[in-house]
C-alpha cells in the first residue's frame, strides 16, 4: 500500500497540513508570528506542488510540472511580500 505514490502522497498531505495547523495554533507576536506566518505559506506552497505532481499527473510532464511550480512560486512570494508588508 506505502508503494503507490498516491498513497504517500496522501500521507505527506496530511502530514503537511497537520504542520500547518499546528503553526497555526500557537499565539505568536511579532517576529515570530511573521516567521510561523512564512513557514505556513511554505508549507502551502509544497501541499500545491503535491496535489499537482501526484493527483494531477503533472509528475508526468516535467516542463508543464515546471511551469505550474514557476507560477505558484512567484504567486507564494507575491503573498508573503503582501503578508509581510505590514512588518516593514
Amino acid at each position: 500500500m506505502l508503494r503507490d505514490s498516491l498513497w504517500r502522497a496522501w500521507i505527506a498531505l496530511a502530514l503537511l497540513s497537520l504542520a500547518s495547523t499546528a503553526l497555526a495554533q500557537w499565539d505568536l507576536a511579532g517576529l515570530a508570528q511573521a516567521v510561523a506566518g512564512a513557514a505556513i505559506l511554505t508549507l502551502a506552497f509544497f501541499k500545491a506542488r503535491l496535489i499537482l505532481g501526484r493527483y494531477l499527473g503533472l509528475a508526468a510532464a516535467p516542463y508543464w510540472q515546471r511551469g505550474f511550480n514557476l507560477v505558484i512560486a512567484l504567486y507564494m512570494g507575491l503573498l508573503l511580500a503582501l503578508y509581510l508588508l505590514p512588518l516593514a
